[in-house]
């Protein structure tokens, strides 16, 4: 298994810091040397939200095993054939930031904490290894290639169903949501630090 986390390229990030390095001169004449301290959390975030939502999907982890499944058919009540299969594969757990808003987003002022609504996490397509994969034939029609291949597309169908069962164990979703909730309240909480609100707490949840 392997955990993606988040790179901070953030665009959010990037406007405050120019915000922060930009000529003290420029800024005086500006806003009257009120500097960038005067952004208030609320335009902060509202900004990570739309750059949250231009993101369009976020990996927050990946899952990765090997399944072993069998495909079999019969013929005329007679012959038998069978497809041992054995695949490694991997499945993304996905936030479509694009269903973000800031309606999702509520903040306290009083308590400095901010509180984001997360969309439900999705898995993406099962992706297969078929170079590191195992197939076993057996019986009298596997001498037959159009019967190989009808079981082998047969036998990853079951994989690809194995695969998603595997991935929507309640262990597998506890993990993928704790990430989550991790690289959401960071990418939160650093615009909102450069903007001079480092006390301002991000807690993310999912309904």
């Amino acid at each position: 298994m392997k955990r993606e986390g988040l790179i901070i390229t953030l665009p959010v990030a990037t406007f405050f810091l120019g915000y922060l390095v930009a000529p003290k001169e420029q800024l005086a004449h500006e806003v009257q040397e009120s500097g960038f301290f005067t952004v208030k959390e609320t335009d902060v975030l509202s900004a990570t939200v739309e750059s949250l939502r231009a993101e369009n999907k976020l990996v927050v982890w990946s899952y990765q095993g090997t399944v072993k499944v069998r495909a079999r058919d019969t013929d005329w009540w007679v012959f038998e054939s069978e497809q041992t299969l054995i695949v490694p594969a991997s499945v993304d757990y996905r936030l479509n930031l694009n269903e973000l808003t800031l309606a999702d987003v509520e903040y306290d002022e009083s308590a400095k904490r901010v509180r984001v609504e997360l969309p439900s996490l999705k898995l993406s397509d099962v992706a297969f290894y078929p170079e590191q994969a195992t197939t076993i034939n057996g019986g009298v029609l596997t001498y037959s290639d159009e019967k190989v291949q009808g079981l082998n597309k047969r036998a990853y169908r079951a994989a690809r169903k194995a695969v998603v069962a595997q991935a929507q164990q309640r262990a597998m979703v506890d993990i993928a949501k704790r990430q989550a909730k991790e690289n959401i309240e960071e990418y939160f909480a650093i615009p909102l630090r450069i903007a001079g609100h480092p006390d301002v707490k991000v807690v993310a949840t999912f309904d």
